[in-house]
This record gives structure tokens, C-alpha cells and sequence, in this order.
């Protein structure tokens, strides 16, 4: 089974300039991530917007996508739903058209407690034969996925991740204690946790990030799990150069920025669905002057 490791960026789902699904453009996003060295992509997790889909547009992105993307690059696909019934539904059917794995969040809202997330997932598991990653956002969703429970999601054979995105690093180190290596363990990118450089110096496999969409390759470096010094070193040199882009790209909700970089750097991406707003023009002009500066724009432009 994959086990993600390095860099596993969570794409944004393109749309037209009309709203619809832009599956050129989804393509072009994939075959941009695999030429540079990604090591997998997450489809609909939050970065792309699964909340403001329809479930049919989520079954057609499923079954367009995961093929195209099968041979170049690992997916794991985003199959939370509101019900437990509905996630297994819909992580069968990733099964069904390719998925290499899904990830799941804890359903948002109603913040359900340890014994019945811990049911929910194990249920969702045993329901399919490919990989799971569990998502642990608590901001989002309302819940902290305990490291008791996170410990013992990890027996469960096919449970092969876990993604922190909570600002406590004494969580990741109990998990990772516990688990001792049956269980990889990757973070955000989020600066205000600032998860990356401790995470790796743990023992932590990667991250699962949005800054992947604009700097591939260097998410892919910054990423790799540390055995070397040099790895190490890398790590901080590119983790200090590029904070100030991964500020940006959280400076309004995900994914309003990272969608307004890859417009500026003439990738697919199109608008973000309402109620999202636009990145306002003062933003926009901060974050191109970004780009330009960290030589972002001269490499990855289209």
C-alpha cells in the first residue's frame, strides 16, 4: 500500500470563467505536479473546495481525473461526506475508478466525539481494500482527532497516514512515538503552526501542503523526510525563503490566494466558488510582487 511521503499537494479544483468544472485544466495541473517532483496529489481536499460541489461533480472528478492522473502521479482522493453511509459510498466508488488511496476528515459541524470518530473511520476502512489518511484539522471541522485515538486508528492495516494541521507539536510527537514507524505522519504548511521543521525533526514523513500548487519543486525539496544533514539544511534554507509566500497563501481563506497565484502565473484555476471571495486588488498586487521577487514567476509561468 502507499504510504505518502515528501510532498503531497493539495490541488485546487479549476473552474471556467463560468463556473463549470475546467477538466483541461485539471490535466494541465496534474501533469505540472508530476514533472516536478511531487510525490502525490490530494484531490478535494480542502484546497479544492469539496463543500461547494455537488456530489455528482465530485463522482465526475473522480472518474475523470484519477484516470488521467493513473502512471504519472499517486492521488489520494477527499471522500468525506456529511454521513458515514455517504463517505463509504463515496470512497468505494474512488476505489472503483483508481484511486492509489483517500483521505478523510472528520465530518464538519457536528463535532462528533473520540469513541465515534474512532467508529466512523474504522467503519470507512473496512469498507474498501485501498489506502486511508486521516486529515486532522481541527479548525475546520470543529473536533481535535486525540492522539489516543490517532494511535489506534494507526492498527487498523489499511490506515497507512495521518495529516496534522492543528498548532501542537507535542501531539505529532506522541503519535509518532506510539506508532513507531507503522504509520506515516505528515503536516501542514501552515506558518502558523509552523509544523514543518519540527514534524520532519521527529521523525515525520512530509508534508501535505498548499504551497505545492505555486512551488512544486521546492515543496518536493523542502518536504523529504530527514536522513542526512544535508537534508536538514535544505529543509531550513528553503523553509526561510519561502515563508513569506507561505504567509500569503494563507493570508485569506484557503484556497482565495493559492487560486489568485496560479492565475498569475497563467496556470488553470479560475475563480473560487461563492461564498469565497476574490483576493481584493491591494492582496493581489502584494502577492504578484511576491512571485515576481522570489523568482517564482520566472520559473513556473505558463
Amino acid at each position: 500500500m502507499i504510504r505518502p511521503e515528501g510532498s503531497w499537494v493539495a490541488i485546487v479544483t479549476p473552474f471556467t470563467e463560468t463556473g463549470e468544472i475546467d477538466f483541461a485544466g485539471f490535466e494541465s495541473l496534474v501533469d505540472f505536479q508530476a514533472q516536478n517532483g511531487t510525490g502525490g496529489l490530494l484531490l478535494m481536499g480542502s484546497t479544492g473546495e469539496p463543500t461547494l460541489l455537488t456530489m455528482d461533480e465530485r463522482r465526475e472528478i473522480l472518474e475523470r481525473v484519477i484516470p488521467y492522473a493513473k502512471g504519472k502521479i499517486p492521488v489520494f482522493a477527499g471522500t468525506t461526506c456529511n454521513t458515514t453511509w455517504e463517505t463509504v459510498e463515496l470512497t468505494r466508488y474512488a476505489a472503483q475508478v483508481g484511486a492509489d488511496g483517500a483521505m478523510l476528515v472528520v465530518p464538519p459541524y457536528v463535532r462528533p466525539p473520540q469513541d465515534a470518530l474512532y467508529e466512523h473511520f474504522k467503519t470507512v476502512a473496512e469498507a474498501v481494500d485501498i489506502p486511508i489518511a486521516i486529515y486532522n484539522n481541527p479548525t475546520r471541522v470543529g473536533v481535535n482527532i486525540d492522539p489516543a485515538t490517532m494511535i489506534k486508528l494507526a492498527e487498523i492495516p489499511n490506515i497507512v497516514a495521518d495529516k496534522e494541521a492543528m498548532g501542537n507539536v507535542s501531539q505529532i510527537a506522541e503519535i509518532l512515538g506510539a506508532t513507531e514507524g507503522r504509520f506515516n505522519v505528515l503536516c501542514c504548511d501552515y506558518p502558523g503552526y509552523a509544523l514543518i521543521v519540527p514534524t520532519l525533526a521527529l521523525g515525520g514523513h512530509g508534508t501535505a501542503n498548499v504551497a505545492g500548487n505555486v512551488i512544486p519543486r521546492e515543496m518536493a525539496e523542502m518536504s523529504k523526510p530527514w536522513r542526512s544533514w544535508e537534508d536538514v539544511k535544505r529543509t531550513r534554507e528553503l523553509y526561510f525563503r519561502f515563508l513569506p509566500l507561505m504567509s500569503a497563501l494563507y493570508g485569506v481563506s484557503n484556497p482565495v490566494p493559492v487560486k489568485a497565484a496560479l492565475r498569475l502565473l497563467g496556470r488553470p484555476a479560475g475563480p473560487t466558488r461563492r461564498p469565497l471571495p476574490e483576493m481584493s486588488e491591494d492582496k493581489l498586487r502584494q502577492l504578484d510582487s511576491l512571485l515576481e521577487s522570489l523568482g517564482v514567476k520566472a520559473q513556473y509561468s505558463k
